[in-house]
C-alpha cells in the first residue's frame, strides 16, 4: 500500500474523550473536554492532563492542584462535545449540560454523577511543553457506577457505552475482537472420544 508522509502532527489515534472537572479556591468549577490524557504509571496509579494555558479551567487547575477525569458515554456525547466548544467564562456548562456535580471524598473538584468512572487526581507536577500545559497527577481515588457490576462482582464497563476520539469525530466503542493475552493464549487439547462413542459413530 502506498502511503504519504506529513509533517508532525498529533495521531495517535483513537484517544479518549473525558470531561475534565476543575475548581478554584473561591469554590468555582469548570468542566473541559479533553483528548490528551492517559494513563503513565501503575504503582502509584497516575495519569495525566494536558490543557492549553489561554483556556479558562487551566488557572484552576493552578490554584487547587486537583482535578477530576471523568470517562464519557454515546449518553454522554452531547455534553461532551458542548463543554469543549464552549468556555466556561462565558456560559455554566453544569445549568447548559444538565450534568450534576458530586462531591468528591479527597479534592475539591468535583465528580460528574451521570459518568460512569469518576477518577479523583491530585497535581504532583507540571510540564510547560508549549502549546499545552501537562499536569502530571497521582490518583486518590477511583469511583465507579454500581448499575455496571454484573453478577458476578466484575466491573463491566464495556456495557456503558462508551465514547472515543479520533481525527475530530466521536465513536462509540463497539465489537470485541479479543481479550488481554488472547494472542498467546493455548488452545484447549481436544477431548478424546470414549469406546461407547467410537463404537456408535461406526454403526452410522
Amino acid at each position: 500500500m502506498a502511503k504519504q508522509t506529513w509533517k508532525p502532527g498529533n495521531m495517535v489515534y483513537p484517544a479518549p474523550a473525558v470531561m475534565v472537572t476543575v475548581a478554584d479556591k473561591e469554590g468555582n468549577t469548570d468542566i473541559i473536554t479533553a483528548a490528551w490524557t492517559g494513563n503513565i504509571c501503575s504503582d502509584p496509579a497516575m495519569t495525566y492532563v494536558s490543557v492549553r494555558p489561554e483556556r479558562f479551567s487551566h488557572h484552576m487547575i493552578e490554584e487547587t492542584e486537583c482535578f477530576v477525569i471523568n470517562l464519557t458515554t454515546r449518553a454522554l456525547a452531547k455534553a461532551t462535545d458542548y463543554c469543549g466548544v464552549r468556555s466556561g467564562r462565558e456560559v455554566d456548562k453544569w445549568k447548559e449540560t444538565g450534568l450534576t456535580p458530586q462531591r468528591a471524598d479527597h479534592i475539591p473538584a468535583p465528580l460528574i454523577r451521570e459518568s460512569p468512572v469518576n477518577i479523583e487526581c491530585q497535581v504532583v507536577d507540571r510540564l510547560n511543553l508549549g502549546s499545552h500545559t501537562m499536569f502530571i497527577a497521582r490518583v486518590l481515588a477511583v469511583h465507579v457506577e454500581e448499575a455496571y457490576m454484573d453478577e458476578k462482582g466484575k466491573f463491566d464497563l464495556t456495557a456503558s457505552g462508551l465514547m472515543a476520539y479520533a481525527h475530530g469525530e466521536y465513536l462509540e466503542l463497539g465489537k470485541k475482537i479479543g481479550s488481554f493475552g488472547f494472542s498467546v493464549k493455548k488452545k484447549p487439547a481436544p477431548r478424546k472420544k470414549t469406546k461407547s462413542q467410537t463404537r456408535r459413530g461406526q454403526k452410522k
